[in-house]
C-alpha cells in the first residue's frame, strides 16, 4: 500500500476527532458563560425607575397668619366720674362721631362756670389797668408825675393781661374736660366688649370698650429667607407691586377658603435674628365682617411655574447636606448625581439644576442602591406619580398642581 494514501486515510479521522473535541469545548465554554451571565442578571436587583419630565406647575405655599383689623382702638376714660349712660351694645356697628358713653358732667359744668367768672374778673382788672396807664401817661406829659409812675402802671397792665390769658386757658381746659364726658366713636367700626355698667365709677384711663375697623383686615405671616428671596426673584418690579401674579388666599380655621382674594401690601425691613424669617402683610376685603380682629388662619400663596422639572422626593437622598439621586444609564447602570432643588413641595422637589428632562432615576429603594450597580429597571410613569400630588398642606408647607405640557 502506498504511503501517501495511508497517511491521508489516517489523518482525516484524527482531524475530525480533534475538531469535534474543539467544538465540544467551545460549546461547553459558551454554555458556562451564558449560565454565568444569566446568574448575574438574576442577581441584579429590580428597582422602580421613572423618567423626569417637565410640567407647567402651580405652586401652593401656606403660612400661619395672624388676622388684625385695619384699626383697633381702645376707648378709655379721660376724666373721672360716674358712667351715666351707655348708648350702644356690644357687637354693634357704629359710625364715626357717634355717641357711645356719657359720663356725669355736672362737676365739669361747674368748672366752666367758675372759669368764666374768673375770666370776667381778669378782663375787668385789665380794663382798669388800661385806664390807669392812660391817666398816668397824661400826667407824665404834664410833668405832674414821674416816668417811674408810668412804668408801674404799665407793669400792672401786663400782669392783668397775663391773668386774662390764664383765665382763658382755664376755661378752655374746663370745656375740654366737659367734652370728655361724651365718648364718641373715632371711626366707623364694630363695638367690642363693654366691661362696665351704668353707674360704674370711671377714672382717667379706665377701659370703656374697643372699636375695630374691619371693613378690611390685615393678615400677618412670616416666611423664611430662602422663600423671601424666591419671591423677590419672581417679582422684579417689587414684592408689593400691583402687577404681582401671585394669587393670595386665606384659609380659615375650619379649613374653608375665604372667598375674597388678597394682596401683599408690605414686607418688613429686616429679618428676625432668632427665627431667620421676615414678616409679610396681606390685605383682604371684609364686606360681610366675617373676619374678626385676633382671628387666625393660613395665608396661601400660589404662583405659576412654566416647564418645571419635578423630582419625586423618594428618589432623593442626602449626603453631607447635599441632595443626590441615582441616574440610570442606557446599560441600566446606576450613577450617583448631585442636584440643587429650587424648592421642596409636599412629595416633590422642584429642580433648579443638576438634572435634565428625560433622565431616568431610581424612584424608590435608593437605600439599597450603589454607585455603579447594574439593575433591572421597573418603569413607573411620572404621570401616575403626579396624579395624587396634594393641593393643600400644613402651615409653612407647600403643594403643587402639575398640568400636562
Amino acid at each position: 500500500m502506498p504511503i501517501r494514501p495511508l497517511l491521508r486515510t489516517l489523518t482525516l479521522p484524527l482531524a475530525a476527532a480533534a475538531l469535534s473535541a474543539l467544538l465540544a469545548g467551545c460549546s461547553a465554554k459558551g454554555e458556562t458563560e451564558a449560565s454565568a451571565a444569566q446568574t448575574a442578571a438574576d442577581e441584579q436587583p429590580t428597582l422602580p425607575v421613572t423618567r423626569l419630565v417637565t410640567r407647567d406647575t402651580v405652586l401652593f405655599r401656606k403660612y400661619v397668619a395672624d388676622i388684625q383689623a385695619l384699626r383697633n382702638v381702645e376707648l378709655r376714660g379721660r376724666v373721672p366720674g360716674f358712667l351715666e349712660k351707655i348708648h350702644v351694645d356690644e357687637g354693634q356697628p357704629v359710625k364715626a362721631g357717634q355717641l357711645l358713653f356719657s359720663i356725669n358732667d355736672a362737676p365739669f359744668r361747674t368748672q366752666i362756670t367758675r372759669a368764666q367768672a374768673a375770666l370776667s374778673s381778669a378782663q375787668a382788672d385789665t380794663r382798669v389797668a388800661e385806664l390807669e396807664v392812660k391817666q398816668v401817661t397824661m400826667l407824665v406829659a404834664k410833668n405832674i408825675v414821674s416816668d417811674t409812675e408810668l412804668e408801674v402802671a404799665k407793669a400792672k397792665l401786663k400782669a392783668a393781661q397775663s391773668h386774662v390769658a390764664q383765665a382763658q386757658s382755664a376755661l378752655a381746659s374746663a370745656r375740654l374736660n366737659l367734652s370728655y364726658t361724651q365718648v364718641r366713636a373715632p371711626f366707623d367700626g364694630i363695638i367690642d366688649r363693654i366691661p362696665l355698667k351704668v353707674g360704674s365709677l370711671v377714672d382717667d384711663g379706665t377701659l370703656l370698650t374697643t372699636v375695630s375697623d374691619i371693613r378690611s383686615v390685615y393678615a400677618y405671616f412670616t416666611v423664611s429667607e430662602g422663600e423671601y428671596l424666591d419671591y423677590v426673584k419672581r417679582h422684579p418690579k417689587g414684592v408689593t407691586s400691583a402687577e404681582s401674579s401671585d394669587d393670595v388666599r386665606l384659609i380659615l380655621a375650619d379649613g374653608s377658603t375665604y372667598p375674597q382674594a388678597g394682596r401683599i401690601e408690605t414686607v418688613e425691613s429686616e429679618f428676625d435674628a432668632n427665627t431667620g424669617s421676615i414678616a409679610f402683610r396681606a390685605r383682604f376685603a371684609n364686606p360681610n365682617h366675617l373676619l374678626k380682629h385676633g382671628a387666625t388662619g393660613r395665608v396661601q400663596l400660589s404662583s405659576e411655574v412654566d416647564d418645571a422639572l419635578l423630582l419625586p422626593q423618594k428618589a432623593a437622598f442626602e449626603l453631607q447636606d447635599k441632595n443626590y439621586v441615582f441616574v440610570v444609564d442606557q446599560q441600566n447602570r446606576l450613577h450617583q448625581r448631585h442636584f440643587v432643588p429650587r424648592t421642596r413641595l409636599a412629595h416633590f422637589y422642584l429642580v433648579e439644576s443638576g438634572l435634565q428632562p428625560g433622565d431616568r432615576v431610581v424612584y424608590e429603594g435608593v437605600q439599597d442602591a450603589r454607585d455603579g450597580m447594574l439593575i433591572r429597571p421597573q418603569t413607573v410613569g411620572m404621570d401616575s406619580l403626579l396624579a395624587p400630588a396634594p393641593r393643600h398642606t400644613g402651615g409653612g408647607g407647600a403643594g403643587a398642581v402639575a398640568h400636562a405640557h
